[in-house]
């Protein structure tokens, strides 16, 4: 599971698992690994025509978290898109 992006200022990381499945999406964790309040965050990238959408998060995180990833993903939607084909062979 790589690590694709870290956004240190609002303690934020992004994953994309290799033995994941489609529709193309991350795993954004609010926290580093070891912490013991890590929560998670899961969105779908999107495309040229759609943008990054929401599928599940932690019940625990707050909603500014949620807008902050969101944004984050969607600033990097085209490298995060190319970085999932990559890893998927899709």
């Amino acid at each position: 599971m790589p690590q694709v992006i870290e956004d240190i200022k609002n303690n934020l990381f992004v994953y994309i698992y290799t033995n994941d499945h489609i529709p193309a999406h991350v795993h954004v964790f609010k926290g580093r690994k070891n912490d013991a309040n890590q929560m998670e965050i899961k969105i779908n990238i999107g495309n040229e025509e759609a943008p990054p959408t929401l599928v599940k998060a932690d019940e625990r995180i707050k909603n500014k978290d949620i807008v902050n990833a969101l944004k984050l993903i969607a600033t990097n939607q085209e490298m995060l898109l190319s970085k999932w084909e990559e890893i998927h062979g899709i």
